[in-house]
């Protein structure tokens, strides 16, 4: 393989960590505020990032490609309102998405179609996190003001549960 994809690969694994840290920190925020369904959220968002690393990992070890674990960088975020960590969010899987296609360009232009295969599931899955992050600033604009409509949004997230990604590699 490539050693740039390979180097990008085990970058974007300590990125995954780092978000799932990122997400833990937001998690953290809410449940100071007792918005245990907003914390339940993100609590399952780092769950999902903790996994995405993990698909990294599986995909390199199986092409006998090194793994260097990183440092994992603090959450630097200080949040002020109920919806700064929903556009933190939304910031960090735009960011994320970049790291994606940037990768993807990376496989393509080096003719690697395992590569680009692998990372197919991770581009649509950054579709629907994008998508789920504005939807939930949307909402919070709408309907977060009032305090009822808060509660009730609270109640939502509270009901998410944990899905393991269902990628075969």
């Amino acid at each position: 393989m490539n050693e740039k994809i390979a180097a990008l690969l085990n970058q974007q694994i300590n990125k995954e960590f780092y978000s799932a840290y990122l997400y833990l920190d937001m998690s953290n925020y809410y449940d100071e505020l007792d918005l245990d369904g907003y914390a339940n959220y993100y609590n399952i968002q780092a769950q999902e990032e903790r996994d995405h690393a993990l698909l990294f990992m599986q995909y390199m070890q199986q092409n006998s490609l090194k793994i260097t674990l990183e440092a994992i960088d603090k959450p630097d975020k200080v949040y002020a309102s109920v919806i700064d960590p929903l556009v933190a969010a939304a910031e960090h899987e735009r960011y994320v998405t970049s790291l994606i296609n940037d990768l993807y360009h990376e496989a393509y232009e080096a003719k690697d179609f395992r590569t680009m295969q692998f990372l197919d599931w991770f581009v649509k899955e950054q579709a629907e996190e994008e998508d789920n992050a504005d939807s939930m600033i949307s909402r919070y604009k709408l309907f977060g003001g009032d305090p009822r409509g808060l509660y009730l949004l609270d109640q939502e997230y509270a009901a998410r549960v944990y899905a393991a990604p269902s990628l075969v590699l």
